[in-house]
């Protein structure tokens, strides 16, 4: 809830809304640990723990299952990732979690962990190229899965997906979390569904974070707790040279869809759900390398795309030098309404109304670290992501027990990636595109259907679209 509203000021505009953040951390939290038995539907109490296997324990699976154990109670069954390594550190940090309990089983190729088919559910926080093959597999071991986005790098592995969960009924969430983002909550509901930015006409979307990995490491030698053969899986096997995890592999287009697709499928994907927008009728995107030229990273440092939906345009710009347009919101979404402005970030949101004598309201993000001190000393944790990944694993497991369809249902996260690839392939071809899901084709255009899918490298075959 907004806090109560300050006196206007002597001169000038009024005084904004703004939820006052110790009132709001204790309320927030109180109604947190309601929710578990309420709004979510999961009984915590009663509940008998899932059988919990993670594939890709680096550093965003590790983070996805530490969010999950303090939500749930669960049994930590199996690890996976080709880096022996990264088994060890996610071993290491699951027996301070969860004390006393038996250590899980430790695999490096994901079939051999799905191969036992003795878990409830599988999180996947693997690189971008794994995800269709390891999210199905673990479908079709009868497992309900937890997906980190993009679900796919190409369309047609994310229709591949969809389909599969469909035929085997599994819940597939997808770690689109501002969908549970508690302040995004409150701005869809008392900001866009309250009326006050009137007729939405217009949608901008950005990120200018300095993220673009781009250095001129030596080829060296495999070390041997890694099987680079098995990280790279069905991608192209590029010459080793470091360790791939983390950002290094996001600055290659073999294995991902650059900053478009790691960063704007989240922007996309809110406000496609603040505005209840499907798919886009038109895509098109233009953009390259033009500064960063030096090093080996291979995905545009400034890039725009356009999605075009009925009377309205949602258009995306990245740059990866140089300065945001707006320090407060180097990533986010800014909705263009005929009463005013939305800008929206994980980390804030001002409503600006056009009418000077109207009221702004300000939001802030939700932190939760008096309830959950371990956030405060865990490695590489984003503290302001974290209590909305708590609340959408509540989702997933309420959606679980229910068999329903999750706030991030896998057919959203597959619009949301698949329109950030469609983006790619027609700045490639220079031309706008329109996806059809029915046919799965871009209708008279055959080059731009035939990129709709990207080659696979043996032996690693392509999953069929049932």
């Amino acid at each position: 809830m907004l806090g109560a509203m300050k006196a206007p000021r002597a001169f000038g505009p009024p005084a904004p809304f703004s939820i006052g953040r110790r009132r709001f951390l204790q309320s927030a939290s109180a109604a947190f640990a309601a929710s578990a038995l309420g709004a979510y539907g999961v009984d915590l109490v009663h509940r008998k723990p899932k059988r919990v296997g993670l594939i890709g324990s680096g550093w965003y699976g590790k983070s996805d299952l530490w969010r999950l154990i303090q939500v749930a109670p669960v049994e930590l069954v199996a690890l996976c990732d080709p880096d022996r390594r990264m088994l060890d550190g996610a071993l290491e940090i699951a027996a301070q979690r969860l004390p006393g309990k038996p250590a899980p089983r430790t695999h490096t190729d994901y079939r051999q962990m799905l191969a036992e088919k003795d878990l409830d559910i599988v999180l996947i926080g693997s690189p971008d190229h794994w995800h269709a093959l390891q999210a199905i597999a673990a479908i079709e071991a009868g497992a309900d899965v937890y997906l980190q986005k993009p679900i796919s790098v190409d369309v047609l592995e994310g229709e591949a997906i969809l389909a599969a969960a469909r035929k085997h009924k599994r819940v597939v969430q997808i770690g689109t979390q501002r969908k549970s983002t508690p302040h995004l909550i409150d701005v869809k509901k008392q900001v866009v569904e309250a009326g006050l930015l009137g007729r939405i006409a217009h949608v901008d979307m950005c990120c200018y974070f300095h993220m673009r990995a781009n250095g001129n490491p030596p080829v060296e030698p495999v070390p041997d707790h890694l099987d680079y053969a098995m990280w790279t899986g069905p991608a192209p096997l590029r010459p080793y040279d470091g360790l791939p995890h983390k950002r290094w592999w996001r600055t290659f287009t073999e294995y991902g869809n650059g900053i478009l697709g790691d960063m704007c499928v989240h922007m996309l994907d809110t406000a496609r759900w603040m505005l209840g927008l499907g798919w886009p009728r038109r895509i098109s995107s233009a953009g390259g390398i033009y500064v960063q030229k030096d090093g080996k990273s291979n995905i545009p440092d400034t890039q725009t795309a356009v999605f075009e939906y009925e009377d309205l345009n949602a258009v995306w710009q990245h740059r990866s030098w140089g300065s945001p347009v707006d320090p407060d919101y180097p990533w986010a979404l800014f909705l263009h309404g005929e009463k005013g402005v939305l800008k929206a970030s994980t980390m804030r949101a001002d409503f600006m109304p056009h009418d000077k004598k109207a009221q702004t309201v300000h939001f802030e993000c939700l932190f939760e670290k008096d309830k959950y001190p371990e956030d405060t000393t865990e490695k590489d944790i984003e503290l302001n992501a974290a209590p909305a990944t708590r609340r959408h694993m509540l989702d997933f497991l309420a959606a679980i027990d229910s068999r329903g369809r999750p706030v991030a249902d896998v057919e959203q996260g597959h619009i949301s990636t698949a329109s950030c690839v469609l983006a790619n392939v027609a700045m490639k071809l220079g031309r706008p595109l329109a996806y059809d899901p029915g046919t799965r084709t871009v209708p008279g255009d055959e080059e731009a259907t035939r990129l709709l899918q990207r080659p696979y490298r043996a032996p690693w075959k392509r999953p069929e679209v049932a």
